[in-house]
């Protein structure tokens, strides 16, 4: 199977939900590398030392800044700041659904491609590391737990996976679960829910 044709099918196809609210906003890139039998996400982990989200694993991404063209630009811009990816070494493909932070920030993913042996570097002011995890790894893994969340009344029953590299032990979860959970639904038919079918 050709994943990365099909990755870029079905984004392409898909019509994310949008959040119509006045709030900050955010942007963040879902890095996949372009391997077709094996593509894999590109995640960070973010330094003990920051004041938010301090050991949580995350997508490159932030706030959006005046100077930004638009949120996409936002997404690259912060990818090139934190793992070292220039926007040049990005193919956009399209954006996932906006999603809430619990810091009330409308965030704006944006799949991206990459080769599969770009170079990454993490910015150490901000994270501690870089890591990458094989698409089929969610689409077999059973969840650690699931935390349950309420949205505008839906009730969200959102997974948390652990992962290891290297010898680290990573714990997916949160809006980062969310944001891969619809990815993996959309691109690869996984069908995981996130709804509280309890």
């Amino acid at each position: 199977m050709n994943y990365i044709d099909t990755l870029i099918k079905r984004v392409q196809a898909y019509t994310p939900r949008t959040i119509e609210a006045d709030m900050p906003e955010a942007g963040i890139l879902v890095p996949v590398t372009r391997d077709q039998l094996r593509p894999e996400i590109i995640l960070t982990r973010r330094a003990q030392h920051m004041n938010t989200h301090k050991g949580q694993v995350a997508f490159p991404g932030g706030k959006y800044d005046n100077e930004d063209e638009s949120l996409m630009h936002t997404a690259l811009r912060e990818c090139h700041e934190e793992i070292g990816v220039s926007p040049d070494k990005v193919e956009i493909i399209g954006p996932l659904s906006q999603v809430v932070s619990l810091h009330g920030i409308r965030v704006t993913p944006y799949v991206g491609l990459v080769e599969k042996d770009v170079s990454l570097t993490p910015n150490l002011d901000e994270l501690d590391s870089i890591f990458k995890v094989p698409t089929h790894f969610f689409k077999k893994a059973e969840p650690q737990r699931r935390d349950r969340m309420t949205y505008k009344g839906m009730a969200l029953s959102v997974p948390s996976y652990d992962y290891e590299s290297e010898g680290e032990r990573y714990e997916i979860w949160g809006l980062s679960a969310i944001v891969l959970v619809e990815l993996m639904n959309v691109a690869f038919d996984t069908k995981i829910t996130i709804f509280d079918e309890s």
